[in-house]
C-alpha cells in the first residue's frame, strides 16, 4: 500500500475555511412584506436614499444591501431622479 502523504494547510486557508462555517445568514429585503418602507422609496426622500449610496455616490448593489431585485430597481430609479433634481450628489469631492 502507499503511503498517504499529510499536506500543511496554510494559515490563509485555515481562516478562510472556519469564515465558511460561521454562517452569516443570508440577507432579507427590507421592503419585502412591509408597505411603510415602501412608501419611502420616493425621489424627495433624500435622507433614506442616501443610505443606499456609498461614500463615493455609487448606488449600493443588490447583493451587498440585500433588496430584491424588483426594489432595487425601484430604488435605482428614485436615485437617478434625486440626482436630477440635485437632491443627491452624481459623486462626491474627493478627487
Amino acid at each position: 500500500m502507499t503511503k498517504k502523504i499529510k499536506l500543511k494547510i496554510s494559515a490563509r486557508l485555515v481562516k478562510k475555511r472556519s469564515r465558511r462555517g460561521q454562517g452569516m445568514g443570508s440577507k432579507s429585503c427590507r421592503f419585502t412584506g412591509n408597505p411603510e418602507q415602501i412608501k419611502q422609496i420616493d425621489y424627495k426622500n433624500a435622507g433614506f436614499l442616501r443610505s443606499f449610496l456609498t461614500e463615493r455616490g455609487k448606488i449600493l448593489p443588490a447583493r451587498i444591501s440585500g433588496t430584491s431585485c424588483r426594489y432595487q430597481r425601484m430604488l435605482a430609479r428614485e436615485i437617478r431622479k434625486a440626482r436630477v433634481m440635485a437632491l443627491l450628489p452624481y459623486s462626491s469631492n474627493f478627487y
